[in-house]
């Protein structure tokens, strides 16, 4: 990741590039060997997606930075995802360990995200693709930021209800005999 920024803010478009593929495709290998060979860990489960979103967050906040990319774009991708590790955090202390599944729509705003950030470094280095595909790709990324955020609360948040009224009521404090 600190690689992958590094290379982008001071400009080397192609290194970004080659940093950023690698990157992508070393964590499909990790995620298709880990499938394929049941080698997934509780600890991987966590450090798995949360480095995927530290990845895209970061780049994401270096081209708000440039000038590359709208804020308020910059700013929906990383508020989602500290909602998001909010969440988990909160539910972690209120109930326990979580059993975090990315839904469809959150693995499709990963790729918008990914797609959208190599057009616009791919935009800028080589002048393609065309803008019009970079604003589109922007526009479906905010899509799917709101909408797939949108479905962690709501699975999340109903998860963390089921929970709470799955648990014995303590006794109030007039039958316990303590007023």
């Amino acid at each position: 990741m600190i690689p992958i920024a590094l290379t982008l803010y001071r400009g080397d478009l192609v290194a970004t590039l080659a940093l950023f593929f690698l990157a992508a495709v070393s964590d499909a290998a990790d995620g298709f060997l880990a499938r394929r060979f049941a080698w997934q860990t509780t600890l991987g489960g966590i450090l798995d997606p949360a480095a995927d979103k530290l990845l895209l967050a970061t780049v994401f906040i270096v081209l708000a930075v440039l000038h590359l990319v709208p804020f308020w774009l910059m700013a929906a991708a990383v508020v989602r995802d500290v909602i998001i590790v909010l969440g988990a955090i909160a539910y972690r202390v209120c109930f326990g360990p979580l059993t975090a599944r990315a839904s469809i729509v959150s693995k499709v705003n990963t790729l918008c995200q990914a797609a959208y950030i190599l057009s616009v470094i791919g935009r800028e280095q080589f002048a393609v693709p065309p803008a019009w595909v970079v604003v589109a790709l922007g526009a479906l990324t905010f899509i799917t930021i709101v909408i797939s955020g949108m479905d962690y609360v709501l699975r999340y948040g109903q998860a963390a209800l089921k929970e709470a009224r799955s648990r014995p009521q303590g006794l109030s404090a007039d039958r316990s005999g303590l007023v």
